[in-house]
């Protein structure tokens, strides 16, 4: 039997993670803010790769070649202190790769397209110096006039042409970085990204850019038309963020108190950003489009998160087929950074991709147990399954009646958003369940939705595009006759960020929500993420049960383990 070649990939920007390929497949993966509990943690890379060896049962003299993509923009530059795991293997291969390229493959090697256009736009990328430095042969891709510049520029949006074995850059923009005002800016970014204004409205209007994401769920309470300025310009193939909304936005938030106090204001703030992000989108990549078409489109970078400017994006037919990258912010660059290893350096035919993205370490029994014995068992009721259907049931009767579980199961998902491994599950229809999940177990903002995971073979009963959307990354709309059944999982405006389940990648959450249907008639779960404000997404069976003891859920199923609480809230 042949050595198996395993290829590390590893990010060191914010939201650090790192992959593990072997023989071209992902086998391990792991964002180091699960592993640390430290939000968007990054740096030093050791925990992340060591939870990677460990997960395969290798060391690191197993390792082939290790790819790696370094970011000047840490905040906090304390994260880099301590020796990296591959510091004294002088014979280990490592390549450094520019931040963009590292979006470009991630899309690339978990896509199912041969062939394939590449867009990626986010908030900053690598500076162009350091750029050239790693690629000097593309010096031709960069527009003339950024080559004299006497300003750092760093990537904002990047389009390449992949051909099944090479990938081709047709255009990349850079832009200077943005000055670091008062009450506006916190962290480095561009000047001219979409994804550097979009955080910089975030921070402007919740005061902190912990959640970017949280703009685009205050948006439906706004109202469209209060702001009329445009934030974004072209000329020629370049996008610019105009000066002129700055002036204008001149109450910035002190904090989440006067948030409150002031949030019709906000959220017309919110609903004036989001629309003009969408139309920067569509803008963009419309452009790009002239330059070269393809029907086939991979996109990444942080801002192809914005589910409802990728819900946009499909309605204009540009490409007739899209993958979003599930992890398209920074935590997917240690994935780009092994595909690029394995597809690009050593030249390996791409390996067919099967679409789950659950590569986490999966825990045993006796991990399970382990994490057991030490709760305390009088304030709670423990069994153990059997039979997995005979569990299903028991879950599916107890979320009819009402209550929330926390749902534990295989590997983790790798990205943002919990697909069905380590979620909260509750009833979509019950009244005043998205209230009690925000309030009493997520802690956080009432304006934040929750997703309908659904069969994906049942989507357009219940949504009005039945919008495949397997990672939670395009909005649909709820059917009206279905909006009373699914008021938890339905946002302001009618929409739903949904959750298209595959019996294949997850037979037991499928299986869960058939028998839930079962109970209820309703085909739909409500599913957010295992994890409360601020927190990392739970990872191990141990902070699964600290998690459940803090908070008002009511069930933990960790595997075939059943906990129960031994007195309900009763709030249903």
């Amino acid at each position: 039997m042949s050595t198996p070649i395993y290829i590390l990939g590893t990010g060191l920007s914010h939201d650090g993670s790192a992959v593990l390929l072997k023989d071209g497949k992902v086998c391990v993966a792991i964002e180091k803010e699960r592993i640390t509990r430290v939000k968007h943690d990054g740096g030093n890379d050791t925990d992340a790769i060591q939870y990677c060896l460990d997960a395969e049962n290798i060391t690191i003299d197993d390792i082939s070649l290790v790819v790696q993509s370094e970011n000047f923009s840490i905040p906090s530059r304390e994260r880099f202190k301590g020796k990296r795991l591959f510091a004294e293997k002088s014979t280990l291969e490592i390549i450094t790769i520019s931040h963009h390229l590292a979006h470009a493959y991630s899309a690339i090697g978990t896509s199912s397209f041969t062939e394939c256009a590449v867009m990626v736009i986010d908030g900053c990328g690598s500076p162009l110096e350091q750029f050239l430095q790693l690629n000097p042969e593309e010096k031709d891709t960069v527009p003339a006039h950024y080559l004299t510049a006497n300003v750092m520029l760093c990537e904002k949006d990047s389009f390449y042409y992949y051909n099944g074995t090479e990938l081709k850059t047709l255009y990349k923009d850079f832009s200077p970085m943005a000055e670091v005002r008062e009450n506006q800016l916190k962290l480095p970014t561009t000047r001219h990204s979409i994804g550097g204004f979009y955080a910089a409205v975030s921070h402007y209007v919740f005061g902190n850019m912990d959640d970017v994401g949280k703009l685009m769920g205050l948006a439906p309470y706004g109202n469209s038309g209060v702001f009329e300025m445009e934030a974004f310009y072209f000329e020629d193939q370049n996008i610019y963020v105009s000066d002129d909304w700055k002036a204008v936005l001149n109450n910035p938030s002190e904090g989440y108190d006067y948030f409150k106090a002031h949030f019709s204001y906000y959220a017309d703030v919110a609903k004036w950003a989001q629309e003009q992000v969408e139309k920067a989108v569509l803008k963009c990549i419309t452009q790009r489009y002239t330059l070269f078409s393809h029907p086939n489109l991979c996109y990444s970078g942080g801002v192809a998160l914005n589910a409802v400017a990728n819900a946009k994006l499909q309605d204009t037919n540009l490409a007739q087929n899209i993958y979003w990258e599930p992890a398209a912010a920074d935590n997917g660059l240690a994935l780009g950074c092994a595909f690029y290893g394995w597809l690009h350096h050593l030249k390996m035919p791409k390996i067919p991709h099967q679409g789950s993205t659950c590569f986490g370490k999966k825990y045993s029994e006796n991990e399970i147990k382990l994490a057991i014995q030490k709760v305390d068992s009088k304030n709670y009721n423990m069994n153990y399954f059997q039979d997995e259907d005979e569990l299903l049931q028991h879950c599916a009767t107890n979320i009819a009646k009402g209550k929330t579980i926390a749902w534990f199961h295989g590997e983790s998902e790798f990205g943002p958003r919990a697909l069905g491994r380590r979620s909260i599950l509750a009833h979509p229809g019950i009244k005043g369940m998205k209230q009690h999940i925000n309030r009493n177990i997520k802690f956080r903002e009432d304006f934040r939705p929750f997703a309908p995971a659904v069969p994906e073979e049942k989507v357009e009963e219940y949504f009005e595009n039945g919008r495949k959307s397997p990672y939670m990354i395009l909005v649909d709309k709820t059917r009206e006759k279905y909006i009373d059944l699914l008021q938890n999982t339905t946002h302001e405006d009618g929409s739903a960020r949904v959750q298209t389940v595959n019996k294949h990648w997850n037979e037991r959450f499928y299986k869960l929500i058939e028998y839930f249907e079962k109970e209820s008639g309703i085909a739909v779960l409500l599913n957010t993420s295992l994890n409360r404000r601020g927190m990392p997404m739970v990872e191990t069976p141990d902070q699964a049960i600290a998690f459940f003891e803090e908070t008002a859920l009511d069930i933990l199923v960790l595997e075939n383990f059943v906990i129960k609480k031994s007195s309900f809230l009763n709030i249903f």
